[in-house]
């Protein structure tokens, strides 16, 4: 018999049902004839007891006990995966050797663990700010940048720091709405503008003096520009000067600038300067930096993507394959909406949404059960991927917030 001591239980086990599996741990301890390679392949030897010593977990060897026992590798719901793996790999069996049954469970609990990991991951990754204090070490005014780098990325470090969170906050929710209420006939008037250039203004020197200290602080220029949230305040204070730079390019020449501003809203320039004002509208977007909300909202977005795309998909396969029914029983009507299978995309596309207009509806009995038809696949369609993204956006966001917390 084979002596083996595995975590301090002693096991017993012929030579000759070890052998049969020459290329495991133990069958090559059994057929090995050194005895300098059979120390190789334990850990210890007592030469007393004729027992072979293995530093193993001793509960998960039960199985490999069961294996050599029976030829067939029994699997428990309650191991953990990578434990296993590492166990069963240790003593050179694999996998094959178990019933399907158990090895397609084991392989689901092993994707569902390794997805877990890389969530858990990712969800580490989005709350890990790309600096740390210890970064700024040795550096050049370490000290100083260090203290910026708290008080705009580390809201939590002090009193001034979540002030300055809290003003940033702020200041985007005024410059949206200032540029809201720029659009309001009453506000276009000179005192109403004036306003509004002057608040546009303060939040424009706000938001650059934070992408400065930003900058300032940052600890390598490479990461800084390759930052999602940074890219998103540099588009939110360019309008800004980019508009400053088109409204006065020739500061000297006034008739030029009073012919400018009569042919504004014609011109192209005056069409690229509406463009720019309205890149304004990307500042809300500043909102997500200290928005735990905001940031589960995209991090589940960007996880269940192939969910999306795939809700999507299913609405384009509706709206073309009712809007084509609709057309068909329709077209014959007199006055009808569905003069082609296009015109009827408006009306598959509301009725999908559950939302329904009213603007377009069918007038024949065949035409109100196709509605009917659409308007339940509707339901079902959209009742079926919303559970699973609220889902995981509750279960994301709490993790985000214990992260954030720890």
């Amino acid at each position: 018999l084979l002596n083996i001591n595995v975590g301090g239980k002693l096991f017993q086990i012929a030579y000759k049902v070890v052998a049969r599996y020459p290329i495991t741990r133990l069958g090559k301890l059994a057929l090995c004839t050194d005895p300098m390679k059979k120390l190789q392949l334990c850990d210890d030897y007592s030469v007393q007891k004729n027992e072979y010593f293995f530093d193993r977990d001793p509960s998960i060897f039960h199985y490999i006990f069961h294996f050599y026992c029976s030829g067939v590798l029994w699997i428990m719901d309650e191991m953990c995966p990578s434990n296993f793996v590492e166990e069963i790999e240790y003593w050179g069996i694999h996998l094959k050797y178990t019933q399907r049954c158990c090895r397609i469970l084991f392989e689901e609990k092993q994707d569902e663990l390794s997805e877990y990991l890389k969530i858990e991951k990712e969800l580490e990754a989005e709350v890990e700010t790309l600096d740390s204090t210890e970064q700024f070490e040795g550096k050049f005014l370490g000290q100083f940048r260090a203290t910026i780098w708290n008080l705009i990325e580390n809201p939590y470090s002090s009193v001034a720091a979540k002030i300055i969170a809290v003003m940033s906050s702020f200041f985007v929710l005024i410059s949206i709405v200032g540029m809201t209420l720029s659009t309001v006939e009453e506000m276009k008037h000179k005192t109403g503008k004036v306003w509004m250039e002057h608040m546009e203004t303060i939040c424009a020197i706000f938001f650059t003096s934070e992408y400065i200290m930003r900058l300032i602080s940052a600890s390598s220029l490479k990461n800084f520009l390759r930052a999602a949230f940074n890219a998103v305040d540099l588009v939110a204070i360019l309008p800004f000067y980019v508009q400053i730079l088109f409204e006065n390019l020739d500061e000297g020449d006034t008739l030029y600038h009073e012919e400018l501003h009569k042919v504004e809203n014609v011109s192209k320039l005056g069409k690229v300067l509406k463009l720019i004002k309205l890149m304004r509208i990307f500042r809300i977007l500043k909102l997500a930096r200290h928005s735990t909300g905001l940031r589960a909202f995209g991090f589940t977005m960007r996880q269940c993507y192939q969910q999306v795309c795939c809700l999507f998909l299913f609405i384009a396969m509706g709206v073309f394959t009712f809007s084509a029914l609709m057309h068909s029983v329709e077209h014959d009507v007199p006055g009808t909406s569905f003069t082609s299978i296009p015109d009827a995309w408006w009306w598959a596309a509301v009725s999908l949404s559950t939302v329904g207009y009213g603007d377009t509806v069918p007038d024949t009995i065949l035409g109100r059960l196709v509605a009917f038809a659409c308007i339940s696949f509707g339901i079902i369609l959209n009742g079926m991927p919303i559970s699973i993204l609220y889902n995981k956006f509750s279960d994301y966001y709490a993790k985000l917030k214990a992260h954030e917390t720890s």
